[in-house]
């Protein structure tokens, strides 16, 4: 069950790459598993020289060295949490760069020269500080000892990293990416389990590849330390032959990876040896991760539909706020205020703050974007939080209830003008039951709440709770099971839509509210007809009813109320007439 697919340790995660794609899992910070995966170009339709023998070898080496750091500086974003320095910033807005691509570059060219300095130069150096003292001769032996005095500096390298705290964990993702790869193919179930059974140690391990190149540049390198050459002549043959030792050790790889057989055993000894050091044993949650990034590449491998994706790491706060504005407005949602909310709401700081330049933990991007994205669709910003604030209490919304509105809070207003303690109130087609827990709180009063909806309801009397006030609720349409009680105040916001205007309405309204608390009927006053009619019997001598309605409906309810009530209109704050206080006359 031989797999195509290898892998690479990276900063508390494991990069695995297919035949068509390439993922990372890094676990961050709050040891949540984060993925990238990118599409690659298969081997088969890249340029013919990733195909030929020995070329195929260097340009692997390369690409694969330039690529595995990329990856390991992106696994380090993922798990970092430091603010953005002022250099950065700089870097971000006057010449467009982005520090982490500036590291990338520098890392690359150190660690190129780092190879070339320890495993070239030095030895040379080495090797004719000792022909310069008569230990040794041009001949065989010099070349030998040249090369193994090159594995000796490898492998104390090797031993001297293992020693640093975070090079062993990253040796420890390597194991368990050995571990994982050798579970597939030994045709397992890819579970941390039966990963845990399997090897650490892998044939196709670029720790087995770095001895090869060590081996073979015994012999390559024999080229240039020909008799009477000049340190810098042979210096400079040497890093010219690299892609030569590069091109044969990878083939010589590809070669011993193929075959178990005993007698090539040992020619494979050595770098499964040296495997031990830079690998080591993975607790389970490394296992996890490095599974987790092999799975991904494989599906991705088995189906071309699968779209890439990036990791979702800390970003400051303000361009957090403007990728959110970028994506409502791209959905039609051209609002900044709902942009600053949901930012404001998740992170939990005020709305004032969140354009301010500190970090937000890849947890909270990663909520906002869940939000954003819901929101986009057309669902209204607080069915898709959960909640809204009204008249400073937290109202649980759902598409069963209308969201509360800003006029509906100067009827409570209104309304807690005139009730007193003693006052027993009912509050008709309470929906969220939101003016129903206001006045429950501030007046202190006997409060009962009535929808004909049970869903609705059930969210009343949830909020009820979570506001910790007693309201007492009855399934009812309108008074029809309230026979026998009477009130001191009745408020209500009933459905004052025109049946025929509910399709002209914002999309988040007709496509998300509850059509049964909007429509009002042909003209919008149904329920205005039945309340103005029925409200005298289940009021108390000088009873009060207070009612909200829809633009331009003030006059008509006012006649359908003058021979039994004394009534006054009230404007909102925006100038408009929304409002009735009706008293029972004597």
């Amino acid at each position: 069950n031989i797999t195509s697919i290898g892998g690479q340790a990276v900063m508390e995660g494991v990069m695995m790459r297919g035949s068509s794609a390439m993922a990372t899992a890094v676990r961050d910070a709050d040891g949540i598993i984060r993925v990238e995966s990118k599409r690659i170009t298969p081997v088969k339709k890249r340029n013919i020289c990733f195909r030929l023998p020995f070329v195929r070898g260097v340009l692997n080496f390369f690409d694969s060295f330039v690529t595995g750091t990329k990856i390991l500086m992106r696994s380090a974003e993922v798990y970092g949490e430091g603010e953005p320095s002022k250099f950065e910033k700089w870097l971000s807005e006057k010449l467009h760069l982005n520090l982490m691509s500036v590291v990338t570059t520098i890392a690359t060219i150190l660690g190129v020269l780092l190879a070339v300095g320890l495993f070239v130069v030095l030895p040379q150096v080495i090797t004719g500080a000792m022909e310069r003292a008569g230990w040794i001769h041009k001949g065989i032996a010099y070349n030998f000892i040249e090369g193994g005095i090159r594995i000796a500096i490898f492998i104390v390298y090797l031993l001297l990293v293992s020693l640093i705290k975070d090079i062993k964990r990253t040796f420890r993702y390597h194991g368990a990416e050995h571990m994982t790869i050798s579970c597939y193919e030994k045709g397992m179930d890819l579970t941390v389990e039966n990963a845990k059974k399997c090897s650490r140690v892998h044939n196709r391990c670029g720790t087995t590849f770095l001895f090869f190149v060590m081996v073979v540049s015994i012999l390559v390198f024999s080229l240039a330390n020909y008799q009477g050459g000049k340190f810098i002549v042979k210096l400079a043959i040497k890093i010219a032959l690299l892609p030569v030792v590069a091109g044969i050790s990878y083939e010589i790889l590809k070669l011993l990876a193929k075959t178990d057989f005993f007698l090539l055993y040992p020619f494979k000894l050595p770098g499964l040896l040296l495997q031990r050091i830079t690998t080591a044993t993975p607790d389970d949650e490394m296992l996890e991760v490095a599974i987790t990034a092999f799975k991904t590449v494989q599906e991705m491998d088995a189906n071309p539909d699968i779209p890439e994706k990036e990791f979702i790491i800390s970003m400051l706060r303000n361009k957090l706020v403007e990728e959110t504005e970028k994506t409502l407005a791209a959905a039609g949602i051209d609002e900044k205020a709902e942009a600053e909310w949901i930012v404001s709401l998740t992170i939990d700081v005020p709305r004032s703050e969140v354009r301010d330049e500190k970090l937000v933990n890849p947890k909270y991007v990663e909520k906002v974007r869940e939000i954003t994205k819901e929101r986009a669709s057309g669902r209204p910003l607080w069915y898709v939080i959960g909640n809204t604030d009204f008249y400073g209490y937290t109202i649980t919304v759902n598409e069963n209830v209308l969201i509360p509105r800003p006029e509906t809070e100067e009827l409570c207003e209104y309304a807690l003008s005139v009730i007193q303690k003693e006052d027993k109130v009912l509050d008709l087609c309470t929906g969220s039951g939101a003016i129903a827990v206001v006045l429950a709180d501030k007046a202190q009063c006997d409060v009962t709440a009535v929808d004909v909806s049970e869903d609705a309801l059930a969210v009343a009397k949830q909020n009820a709770e979570n506001n910790g006030v007693t309201v007492k609720t009855v399934q009812s349409n309108l008074f029809e099971n309230l026979q026998g009680e009477v009130f001191d105040v009745i408020v209500t916001n009933p459905p004052y839509i025109k049946s025929g205007d509910i399709a002209t309405l914002e999309r988040e309204v007709k496509d998300f509210e509850p059509t049964l608390a909007l429509d009002g009927g042909e003209d919008g006053l149904d329920f205005y007809r039945a309340i103005c009619r029925e409200a005298p019997k289940y009021l108390t001598k000088n009873g009060v009813l207070f009612m909200e309605f829809g633009i331009g409906q003030a006059k008509e309810i006012c006649t359908m109320l003058e021979d039994v009530f004394d009534v006054e209109i009230k404007s909102d704050f925006n100038g408009r007439e929304r409002m009735i206080k009706a008293v029972k006359k004597c």
